[in-house]
Order: C-alpha cells, then sequence, then structure tokens
C-alpha cells in the first residue's frame, strides 16, 4: 500500500477529534478528586484500551513485544514515562486555564519539540530542507505554531476581558499564571510521546512483519503495526500517572473515592471509561495515520497538535468559555482556527510533493525485450 498523504490527514483530524473531547465526559463525573477521576480514566487510556486493541490487530503481540530489541523497549517506555509526567500535568492545565487556552498553550511547546526533535536527532533535516515537499512541510508547521499562537493570543484576551465570576463559572479553578506555568511544563515533556514513536519503530516493523506471516494484507498490516508500540510507550505514562495520582490520593485523603457509597460511583466509573477510551482513540487513529505520511512521518505530530486544538477551541467555544469576549477577541479565535486549517492542508501537500518527488527519482521500468 502506497502511503496516501490526504487519508493521513483525516485520520489525523479523527484522533485529534477524539483528543480534543476527552476531557468532556470528566464534566460528569461528581464528588471525585480530580486525582481519583483521573487515574479510573486512565486505567482505560493506559492499560485497557492499547492492549484491546493491539490484540485485535496483532494476535501474536506477545511474540512482538519478546522479540522486540530491549533497547527500543527501553526507550519507547522511559519517552513514554517522560509524556506521562507531561500528560498529568495537562490535566491541571486545563484545571486552570480551561479546554481552549489550556491545550493552546501546552500543544503550542509540544508541537515544536515533538515534530522538530526526532528529525534533529536522527540526522533528517539537511535532507528535508533540500527537498521542495520537505520545505512545503516545514512551512506548514511554522504555519501550525502560527495557529496555535494566534489562538493562544486570543486566550489571553479573553482572560483580561472575561468578567471575574464569568470566569470562575466557566472554570471553577482558573488561575492564569499557574496555568501558564504548568501548561509550559506539560507541553515540553508531552512531546516524548512522539520521541516514544520514533524509538518505537523496530516493534512496529515486527508487528507489521508478523502480520503479514499471518496471512494479513499488506493495507492491515501497514495500517495497524503501532499498536504494539503504543502498549510499551502507555505502560511508561501510566506508572508516571500512577505513582502521582495515588500520591495525591494518600495527600488528599481521597483515596476512598474508588469506593465511597456516597459518590455516583457507577456514574463516576462510567463517565470515567468513556473519557479514558475517548483520550486513547487519538492515538489509534495517530498511529493510523502515520502510516499514510510517507518518509516524513515525523510532520503527523503537526498535524495531530493543529487537530486537537481546532477540535478544543471548538468545544471551549459550544461550552461557553468565550462568552462575554470582545469582537476582537473572537475574531482572532476564528484566525487562529483558520490558520491551523492551512497548516492542516499544507503539511499534507508537502507530504504529497515528497512522494511525487520520490517516484520521479525512481528508474522508469524496462519493457521485455527492449535491446539496449
Amino acid at each position: 500500500m502506497e502511503p496516501n498523504p490526504f487519508l493521513g490527514v483525516v485520520l489525523h483530524m479523527i484522533g485529534g477529534l477524539a483528543a480534543g473531547s476527552f476531557y468532556i465526559p470528566y464534566r460528569k463525573v461528581k464528588k471525585w478528586s480530580w486525582e481519583s477521576y483521573w487515574l479510573a480514566g486512565g486505567f482505560f487510556s493506559w492499560i485497557i484500551a492499547p492492549w484491546v486493541l493491539a490484540l485485535l490487530t496483532c494476535p501474536n503481540v506477545f511474540d512482538v513485544l519478546r522479540a522486540a530489541p530491549w533497547s527500543s523497549l527501553a526507550r519507547s517506555y522511559g519517552f513514554g514515562l517522560m509524556w506521562g509526567v507531561g500528560g498529568l500535568t495537562f490535566g491541571l492545565t486545563m484545571r486552570y486555564l480551561g479546554v481552549s487556552l489550556g491545550m493552546a498553550v501546552a500543544l503550542g511547546y509540544c508541537a515544536a519539540f515533538g515534530t522538530l526533535m526526532p528529525p534533529l536527532f536522527a540526522g533528517q533535516m539537511p535532507e528535508i530542507i533540500a527537498s521542495t515537499g520537505g520545505q512545503i512541510i516545514l512551512v506548514g508547521v511554522a504555519v501550525c505554531l502560527a495557529g496555535i499562537f494566534v489562538t493562544g493570543m486570543a486566550g489571553m484576551s479573553k482572560e483580561r476581558e472575561m468578567p471575574e465570576a464569568e470566569k470562575k463559572k466557566a472554570i471553577e479553578e482558573f488561575d492564569f499564571v499557574k496555568g501558564i506555568l504548568v501548561a509550559t511544563f506539560s507541553g515540553i515533556m508531552s512531546a516524548g510521546m512522539s520521541y516514544g514513536i520514533a524509538a518505537g519503530k523496530p516493534i512496529a516493523e515486527l508487528a507489521r512483519a508478523a502480520n503479514l506471516e499471518h496471512g494479513a494484507t499488506r493495507e492491515f498490516a501497514n495500517l495497524w503495526q503501532n499498536t504494539p508500540v503504543f502498549i510499551v510507550i502507555l505502560a511508561g505514562g501510566f506508572t508516571a500517572n500512577f505513582l502521582w495520582c495515588v500520591l495525591l490520593n494518600i495527600k488528599n485523603h481521597s483515596g476512598r473515592d474508588y469506593i465511597d457509597p456516597q459518590t455516583p460511583l457507577l456514574n463516576n466509573y462510567f463517565f470515567s471509561a468513556i473519557a479514558g477510551t475517548t483520550w486513547y482513540l487519538q492515538f489509534m487513529f495517530y498511529g493510523m495515520g502515520t502510516t499514510q505520511m510517507g518518509p516524513y512521518d515525523f510532520s503527523s505530530w503537526s498535524l495531530h497538535m493543529a487537530s486537537i486544538i481546532l477540535f478544543s477551541t471548538t468545544w471551549g467555544i459550544l461550552l461557553h468559555e468565550w462568552k462575554g469576549t470582545s469582537d476582537r477577541t473572537r475574531v482572532r479565535v476564528a484566525l487562529g482556527l483558520a490558520v491551523l486549517v492551512a497548516s492542516l492542508v499544507t503539511v499534507g501537500y508537502g507530504n504529497h510533493r515528497k512522494e511525487l518527488e520520490d517516484k520521479s527519482k525512481s528508474p522508469a521500468p524496462v519493457a521485455a525485450g527492449r535491446v539496449h
């Protein structure tokens, strides 16, 4: 199956929709502390969903993991641990800044570090800069960062303009300074997911080969090759989040939340499960989308970030987080969303252009019986 960058963009957008929406079900959780519902949902995000999908798409996943190089497993797990620290503070970011502004600031850092660091460390950057497709992709990444910046500026305008009562109504624990500091740290650490996926490529290749050996079509094997990689990365993420949430349960005496009959237990577990599973769907579609982007699949990370901000900002509008703001702020929001859409198109076209360049350099097939 040849790469299809525009299909990849669509898959990344679906993943972005899942990532931008996962926090919404948590709003239905009642009388639980943050650490309790974050960990309850996290079991579905980091353990249950990754294993279920891997077993469905790669039945011999245990053999794949046993055969994987230890260096790849260790690096994927380590970067997952790094990403996990960013992920748990990501939840705090939205507590303090709301869905739209919190995601814009954190994901701005995450997009820059997660997109550009892997090709830099791999020594790909000179080759990328030398090709027309690569240049277009880098322009698309810059456009993505510009869209994030404009959206963030709109968020800061909102913070200045909204009455304090309105802020608290939309975001009960609103704290701009604390939120910005947490978002900065979270965004840099969350780029570990991108590094983990790059480190897990040997695992993905083993999964692809194993599926082909067991009779899977090439299209199926290519599309689902990353599911075992996410098991390893998210195990690292689970470790960081589990330790932190348990510590908070102990510190805040909130460990009883999980069994307290005075809380709506069935309701809370149900919506935490929905939130956690929805969260994982972002990486299911991200893993699929990455396989469609061709040799410059590093650009997938910027597509993922742009899609998340696009949909999370839309959710922020629907949830009235922008109520009471000026026309100027609303124009900035609209402009930011338009720029993010432009970045998706630009990066997709850059990957398509790179694919055409590679085809043009391939030697033409020689006609049978032709004499030279």
